[in-house]
């Protein structure tokens, strides 16, 4: 099956971007080549832009000690499993903790890094980072893949809060649907919400043999899916097969 996810405000869509990258960011560095670590670095430098927006730190740290609040007040209740409430909590605490203890935002301390700022200037430029370039940079490229990997390990370290709450807040907002499943009809499926209740993420999974592509639309009141076909010069056509796949809708 392939997930598809829809976030339904800007900051559930700005923490889906920065899981992403962060995603990368660990794929990449986990390789040796001095290629993947070029876009290790860059994938640095992405997180610092999309983490940059004034409010996103606060704006988690308010989501977790609400998810903390909620589920405190569930101690005491026989239906729940205290050891399982203690570790969510837990976790919950360890990412408010030292996403709090965070000074600036999330990658500030790396702009005091000459170099670093250094190439950050010339890696949107094409070819910008050749080594006639930066030489410096290109002498760096050289080094065997575990020293390459120590310095990214050592220059991600101030993301790494980010990169814990994220998992965190992300895993509850997921952990808070219940999955069902539905029928589009000639390739199209419409789902008027509850106006008691506000979503924050859509969570698709359909049948990827089916061939189908979802185009997800959506706000507080309604949720509308298109089922698409990509014809053979990438252009998406309307499908118009019934289909059924799994959703899942998350607040």
């Amino acid at each position: 099956m392939v997930l598809y996810e829809y976030p339904f405000n800007e900051s559930i869509r700005t923490m889906l971007r920065l899981e992403h990258l962060f995603d990368r960011l660990g794929q990449l560095m986990a390789r040796e080549s001095a290629l993947d670590h070029h876009f290790a670095l860059l994938t640095v430098f992405e997180i610092m832009d999309v983490a940059a927006r004034a409010d996103l730190k606060s704006d988690l740290l308010k989501e977790l000690d609400r998810h903390r609040t909620q589920l405190s007040g569930y101690r005491g209740n026989p239906a729940i499993a205290e050891a399982v409430l203690d570790e969510v909590i837990g976790r919950i605490d360890h990412a408010f903790q030292r996403l709090n203890s965070l000074a600036g935002k999330a990658g500030q301390s790396l702009t005091a890094n000459e170099w670093l700022m250094s190439i950050r200037s010339r890696i949107s430029i094409p070819g910008g980072t050749c080594e006639f370039d930066l030489p410096a940079y290109y002498h760096w490229q050289q080094h065997l893949p575990v020293r390459r990997r120590n310095d990214l390990a050592q220059w991600t370290q101030p993301l790494m809060p980010l990169a814990e709450a994220l998992n965190v807040l992300l895993g509850l907002l997921r952990d808070s649907g219940s999955p069902q499943k539905v029928a589009a009809v000639a390739g199209h499926f419409q789902l008027s919400l509850p106006q008691h209740r506000s979503f924050q993420l859509l969570r698709l999974r359909i049948d990827p043999s089916l061939g189908f592509i979802p185009e997800i639309t959506g706000h507080r009141l309604m949720v509308s899916v298109r089922l698409m076909r990509q014809d053979e010069d990438g252009r998406l056509r309307p499908a118009q097969q019934d289909a059924s796949f799994e959703l899942t809708l998350c607040s």
